[in-house]
């Protein structure tokens, strides 16, 4: 290894496998890390329950799932590559017995540890086992591993996960209970990071400091009341729950046989959700705010089609997330609203890899115009993002080929100019289109008649709720949680290291 600015690949190897990730990675799409899911449920199928739950949270990560569930003392696990319905089936949910689960589905790229990634992870301690499923980052990783490492811990992943697991059996191991070591465990972790957490005595759901990734409480209707933890409401629809609450930054509910108890474990916390959740990355039928996500995305294409006012015969959206933006701007400008594109949607990741001729018409295996509906048309299409533009190209061009007259995009968000470190698996920089060119640039380069993104305060205004509540980093470089200085410097490190 060549070490760069004192960082190297053999220093830091779970920021190091992340970027081999994420350089690897071809969607031009930010992506989510994970969703998760908790239940305490006596008397019920918890592992169907949060099967189900998995499934409804599919959106967030399709390239390992896991379930982890307690009967009394024993924990039971299965966990492997795969959609939710490629790594269980019944036989393998009826050897996951017992009262309580928790459950993850994960958003992992390329890597020779992809399987040993998989969550739930589980850990040993003083009191029992326990299972942690998590959604976000760390980013004082090198100093939590360091710390572990020196008190003899067996870290088998590259995962902050497994590390938050290991921070709270060593403080349970020292001699606090469950919620004392939790909540002292979660002052060392710095970033982002939604929790469920399984125990022999119950489970735990927890957000940090600044609430940046969702999650949120249901109830099912039964005596004694029984509860839900997942990322999102549609999470708890599809088995039948009823949303309570959302867990507030800084929280940690513990739910046992008594029912729920909430502590605050951080006592300065700052709500700071990430918008690119109500974007694009949530599903349109979870509700956030008292309102579908739905509802959030129909507001943006409205105020687009105010702030980027522009002549056509058509408007549609990029298929499924620039819909509902579509529609809103086809509503506010008078401009008809069809489908120009339809979606394959049996196609998802693959790991057998196309050739490079295949690969510059990819856009095809997920997206195709509708030829005669395009013909001649002045269009609109609207989309919710543009990281590299690679995508966009080719489905500009796709266009082009089906003969329409014009092509003009509108984006329902700012232009992305800096990397999440919260989460989401964003390019380095200088790789994020809007970080180098202006908006005239990245319409030259994508062969548009004309661009324009939706504005950052309109972005905000449109949530309705206090526009300093949600985290807007990737838009504006403003980050809620402060990177240290090796992490951001780790992500130069592909372009000058041989590995």
């Amino acid at each position: 290894m060549i070490p760069i600015n004192s960082v190297t690949l053999d220093e830091y190897p779970e920021i190091a496998n992340n970027l081999i990730n994420s350089y690897e990675n071809t969607s031009d799409k930010p992506e989510e890390a994970c969703g998760i899911f908790g239940i305490y449920a006596p008397e019920q199928d918890v592992a169907k329950l949060t099967y189900f739950g998995l499934y409804a949270l599919q959106h967030r990560g399709q390239e390992s799932a896991g379930i982890a569930t307690f009967e009394g003392s024993r924990v039971y696990q299965h966990k492997d590559m795969g959609l939710v319905s490629q790594v269980f089936n019944e036989t393998i949910l009826e050897q996951l017995p017992g009262n309580l689960a928790v459950g993850h589905t994960r958003y992992s790229t390329t890597g020779s540890s992809r399987k040993v990634n998989a969550q739930p992870a589980v850990v040993e301690t003083r009191l029992g086992s326990l299972a942690l499923a998590h959604n976000g980052n760390l980013v004082n990783t090198v100093q939590l591993r360091s710390e572990l490492i020196k008190d003899k811990f067996d870290l088998i992943t590259t995962t902050d996960s497994e590390m938050i697991a290991y921070a709270i059996a060593q403080e349970v191991n020292a001699g606090a209970d469950w919620i004392t070591g939790a909540m002292y465990a979660f002052k060392r972790c710095h970033g982002a990071f939604s929790l469920t957490i399984a125990t022999p005595a119950g489970v735990m759901g927890v957000r940090d400091p600044n609430g940046i990734r969702p999650l949120v409480i249901g109830t099912l209707d039964s005596e004694p009341v029984r509860y839900v933890l997942a990322s999102e409401t549609c999470g708890l629809d599809i088995i039948g729950a009823e949303y309570l609450r959302d867990v507030g930054p800084g929280e940690l509910v513990w739910i046992t046989e008594t029912g729920l108890e909430s502590f605050q474990w951080h006592q300065q916390s700052e709500r700071k959700l990430c918008i690119f959740e109500m974007i694009y990355f949530a599903r349109p039928d979870s509700l956030m705010h008292n309102e579908t996500l739905y509802s959030y995305r129909m507001r943006l294409g409205r105020k687009m089609a105010a702030e980027s006012p522009v002549e056509a015969d058509l408007v549609f959206g990029v298929p499924d997330s620039g819909i509902p933006a579509a529609i809103g701007f086809s509503q506010a400008s008078g401009i008809a609203y069809g489908e120009g594109l339809i979606k394959n949607r049996y196609v998802g990741r693959t790991f057998i890899q196309p050739t490079q001729a295949m690969r510059e018409s990819g856009i095809k295996m997920k997206l195709n115009p509708l030829k005669d509906v395009l013909f001649g048309k002045r269009v609109i299409i609207i989309d919710d993002s543009i990281v590299r533009g690679t995508t966009s190209r080719k489905l500009v061009q796709a266009l082009r080929d089906a003969g329409v007259a014009e092509v003009h995009m509108r984006i329902s968000s700012p232009p992305v100019t800096h990397p999440c470190f919260y989460g989401i698996d964003t390019d380095t920089q200088d790789q994020l289109i809007a970080a180098t060119k202006s908006v005239e640039e990245i319409a030259k380069q994508l062969q548009v008649d004309s661009l324009a993104y939706l504005s950052w305060e309109g972005m905000l205004e449109t949530t309705r709720e206090d526009t300093n509540s949600f985290c807007s980093a990737c838009f504006t470089g403003n980050y809620p949680v402060a990177i240290p200085e090796q992490v951001k410097r780790s992500k130069l490190i592909l372009e000058k290291v041989v590995v």
